[in-house]
């Protein structure tokens, strides 16, 4: 879910520029906006904005870019196809191709970030079996998931399924915390202290998983922070969360 959009280019004019609605895909809401920094940019970073897969855009996170963009990183925000027009794993696919087109418009390394459903994607892109071209995929330096939603196994007795038509194979297929890393993965597990318990676990679960299959990880609880602000310091360059998501 998430906190509203604070509009990148009203917020904080003269940091950078926005080109808006670049298509990755033929759906009507394959779509990207892309944040330059002032002179050449440093590297990519793709945040995916979340909803559990069945709400928002990307319009409700633009004022996110502004930490990684004053640090010289490009910004491309995606939204998606919604459940039930679309299946996750065709989710899964979509943001694939929205991170390889973002890809060809910038040069240098690749960082993704996620929020809830959107870090169950961006840590997809981190798995082996994940959709990236080889040639993107080998740009990847880190995935930051801000309170990622990793084994997807639960939803399969929620209410919210009836939309997401999840079933146990998909749901295995789709889930980070049961496949395998990608080689020389960097991941960071990234939630709020104050955050429902099920999104400690899955944040704690994925860091450990992963950790013990070869990956680097690390899982982090940000003190004082929930479900709808943990996302808040990447409006901060100097912010914990933005130097984590830029430095490893």
């Amino acid at each position: 879910m998430g906190g509203a959009g604070g509009g990148f280019s009203r917020a904080h004019a003269g940091r950078g520029t926005c080109r808006a609605r670049h298509p990755y895909a033929k759906g009507a809401r394959n779509r990207f906006d892309l944040f330059l920094p002032k002179g050449d940019a440093r590297g990519l970073v793709v945040f995916v904005h979340g909803g559990f897969w069945m709400r928002l855009d990307r319009s409700y996170w633009s004022h996110l870019a502004a930490g990684p963009v004053a640090h010289g990183f490009a910004v491309a925000m995606p939204s998606y196809t919604l459940c039930p027009q679309v299946r996750i794993s065709a989710i899964t696919a979509e943001i694939g191709l929205a991170v390889s087109e973002a890809a060809q418009r910038v040069e240098g390394p690749i960082r993704l970030a996620g929020h809830s459903a959107g870090g169950h994607l961006a840590t997809r892109m981190l798995c082996a079996d994940g959709p990236l071209p080889a040639a993107v995929a080998a740009r990847l330096r880190h995935v930051v998931s801000i309170s990622g939603l990793h084994d997807l196994r639960p939803l399969l007795n929620t209410a919210m399924n009836k939309t997401l038509r999840l079933d146990m194979d998909e749901a295995t297929r789709e889930s980070p915390a049961l496949l395998v890393p990608a080689a020389d993965a960097r991941l960071t597990c990234w939630v709020g202290a104050a955050e429902r318990a099920e999104f400690l676990r899955q944040n704690r679960l994925l860091a450990d998983m992963w950790k013990g299959l070869g990956a680097a990880t690390a899982a982090v609880e940000e003190p004082d922070r929930h479900h709808y602000d943990i996302c808040d310091g990447l409006t901060d360059p100097d912010h914990p969360l933005t130097r984590a998501l830029l430095t490893a």
